[in-house]
């Protein structure tokens, strides 16, 4: 199956990965306020110089498959550690750093605030996020133990408009 790519507008082949352009805090910021008030890119979000964001991924072994599902998520970090990475956003030479998970995924239940680890990478890659190993969080279960291809299919329709897929 090949799918049409947000970002590039591209048609790639296989299993793509879904992610969330804004962490969760950047929507209680009234619209009217967010441009004097936020700070965002494609990898970063400051909000009121007092929150700090990156972007990470979620990577899901998917039973069957060499590769992974990958959920693109926002995770907080205290301000050294933000301006840490800031300063150095191609090396695996920093961190890991915790951080609270500040994307909600409803396929996974309630995800938010969830706790991990920031995994830099380097190589002009995002950082890997880990969860916390729990057996609760759904979304924590998966991470360690995989998801079905057909489980990682039904997240995809979740967040793909269907007219960007084909079969």
């Amino acid at each position: 199956m090949s799918y049409l790519c947000a970002c590039c507008g591209q048609l790639h082949e296989g299993l793509p990965d879904v992610g969330f352009a804004k962490p969760d805090p950047y929507f209680t910021i009234p619209q009217a306020e967010r441009e004097e008030r936020i700070e965002l890119t494609t990898d970063t979000c400051v909000i009121n110089n007092e929150e700090f964001f990156i972007r990470g991924l979620i990577e899901l072994p998917v039973h069957g498959q060499e590769t992974t599902f990958g959920l693109g998520v926002w995770v907080s970090q205290k301000d050294e550690n933000f301006e840490t990475y800031r300063r150095n956003p191609d090396t695996a030479d920093i961190g890991p750093y915790f951080g609270w998970l500040c994307s909600d995924i409803p396929a996974f239940g309630s995800t938010s605030s969830l706790k991990t680890m920031v995994h830099f990478q380097g190589n002009g890659l995002r950082p890997w996020i880990e969860l916390e190993p729990t057996d609760h969080p759904p979304l924590a279960v998966a991470q360690r133990d995989g998801i079905s291809l057909e489980r990682a299919w039904e997240i995809v329709h979740e967040y793909i408009k269907p007219e960007d897929l084909s079969v």
